[in-house]
């Protein structure tokens, strides 16, 4: 079983404990790091010279966004192993 937003988001106290932040304060900065986000990925990959399209090579086992964010909040809050991390 994967650890995901969408399994947490219904789980305050949980989430709370992995994060430090409710699902209110957590959206609004999904909020923000999707506007991010998308900003980078459009100065990044969108370029004319660049010779690969976005999208290429090995695909993420993290593919949304909320669930990326989700990582981030609890390595930074936890500092788990790698193996941790790896589960």
């Amino acid at each position: 079983m994967k650890m995901s937003y969408q399994a947490l988001k219904d789980k305050p106290k949980t989430l709370q404990s992995l994060t430090g932040l409710n699902p209110q304060e957590f959206e609004r900065l999904l909020e923000g790091v999707g506007q991010a986000w998308g900003a980078y990925v459009e100065e990044t990959f969108q370029r004319k010279e660049r010779q690969r399209a976005y999208g290429a090579g090995r695909k993420a086992e993290l593919e949304s966004l909320d669930d990326k964010l989700l990582f981030i909040l609890v390595y930074f809050r936890l500092y788990p192993t790698q193996t941790v991390q790896g589960y």
